[in-house]
């Protein structure tokens, strides 16, 4: 399955470059607001040992870990909602995302003046959202006059669908998002095709000076503070700086220039397993001599539909599943030695995918 992640926030605060931290697209940075008039696209793998454990077991002819698309959204302000600098035609574009990745910013430049001249992330979050929030409650507008209709015309489930939005409605007037008002599952059905920009699961990202890649700063514990009670995750990333750790070819140079900023790993890939999380995704992996490989699935995922994920003939035609957990393949060596110890399970159409599960579908269409 695809996993997309848009990376949004005001203008100049350094989305670009968090981009080139992460994808293996890469684009040029500006000074100035507005200098681009398209979102970037991109793709990044997910970083994962357990596929190289594997593969120094196996030794297959290649490797592919699975893969998160980004969209670098062009940087909005006051009045994106109403079409203000180039950010309205963008809103579509965080539409289609599965999460967003905010990027506040948390450091000073003289040569990289801020919109509203004061670096103060928490105002620069406030404005976002209020735009985001502004274009949802213009969704909501539309579906309560559609829902209205239906109601006078004797449609008994859209009253309750109308009691749902007219909620959310009171929700966001009160300058919330809709990610945290409660709401049961019947409820989001009455809603899920509207795909609202602020009931999104967000992850928040301090791009900071390079000093404070370890700590963070004033700035970014201001933010931090501002943001307690949501059930969320902030990051600290010194993007400029890890930006220009991913452009060297050596794995060794990056790990010293990693070091100097006293990091055991680029802050990415902690974006990267915070955007699984969530959004409840885990991976599992198929093993053989021609590939050894990750797939992307939802937290309690079947195994059929698991299978579904490598192809749909898979899912249509699943039998069974043979099943071995990563920790003991990495112990046991082999699959042989699995299935002589024991290890190797037979599952059926109910069995729950578990995170590193090592899975060889058997099927018939």
């Amino acid at each position: 399955m695809g996993l997309k992640c848009g990376i949004i926030g005001i203008t100049n605060t350094g989305k670009t470059t968090l981009f080139n931290c992460i994808s293996e697209t890469k684009v040029a940075t500006s000074n100035f607001a507005f200098s681009t008039n398209k979102s970037n696209l991109g793709q990044v793998k997910v970083p994962d040992e357990r596929l190289l454990k594997l593969d120094s077991l196996i030794h297959s002819a290649r490797v592919m870990p699975t893969t998160v698309d980004v969209v670098d959204i062009p940087g909005l302000t006051k009045g994106s909602s109403k079409g203000e600098g180039v950010g309205n035609s963008f809103l579509a574009d965080i539409r289609n995302c599965d999460a967003l990745v905010h990027v506040v910013r948390c450091f000073d430049d003289p040569n990289l003046v801020h919109i509203d001249t004061t670096i103060d992330p928490v105002r620069d979050r406030e404005i976002i959202d209020l735009e985001l929030q502004m274009k949802d409650l213009d969704a909501i507008d539309k579906r309560i006059l559609k829902l209205e209709r239906s109601v006078k015309a004797g449609d008994k489930t859209s009253k309750h669908g109308l009691e749902v939005v007219n909620r959310i409605k009171a929700h966001l007037e009160d300058f919330k998002n809709v990610r945290t008002l409660h709401l049961s599952r019947e409820d989001e059905e009455h809603i899920a095709e509207l795909c609202l920009l602020t009931a999104k699961p967000v992850i928040y990202v301090c791009n900071v000076d390079e000093k404070s890649a370890v700590t963070g700063n004033m700035y970014s514990n201001r933010f931090i503070e501002s943001i307690r009670g949501e059930k969320t995750e902030t990051l600290i990333i010194a993007a400029k700086a890890e930006s220009e750790i991913a452009e060297l070819e050596d794995p060794e140079d990056r790990l010293a220039f990693l070091s100097e900023l006293k990091l055991d790993e680029p802050g990415v890939n902690k974006l990267i397993r915070s955007a699984f999380s969530i959004l409840n995704l885990e991976v599992f992996f198929t093993a053989g001599p021609k590939e050894v490989r990750a797939w992307t699935i939802r937290k309690g995922a079947t195994a059929p539909e698991a299978a579904g994920v490598i192809h749909s003939d898979l899912q249509r035609g699943f039998i069974r599943a043979e099943v071995i957990k990563y920790k003991d393949y990495i112990i046991c060596k082999t699959e042989a030695a699995c299935r002589e110890a024991g290890k190797l399970l037979i599952e059926g159409k109910n069995y729950i995918v578990e995170d590193g599960d090592i899975l060889h579908i058997r099927f018939n269409v």
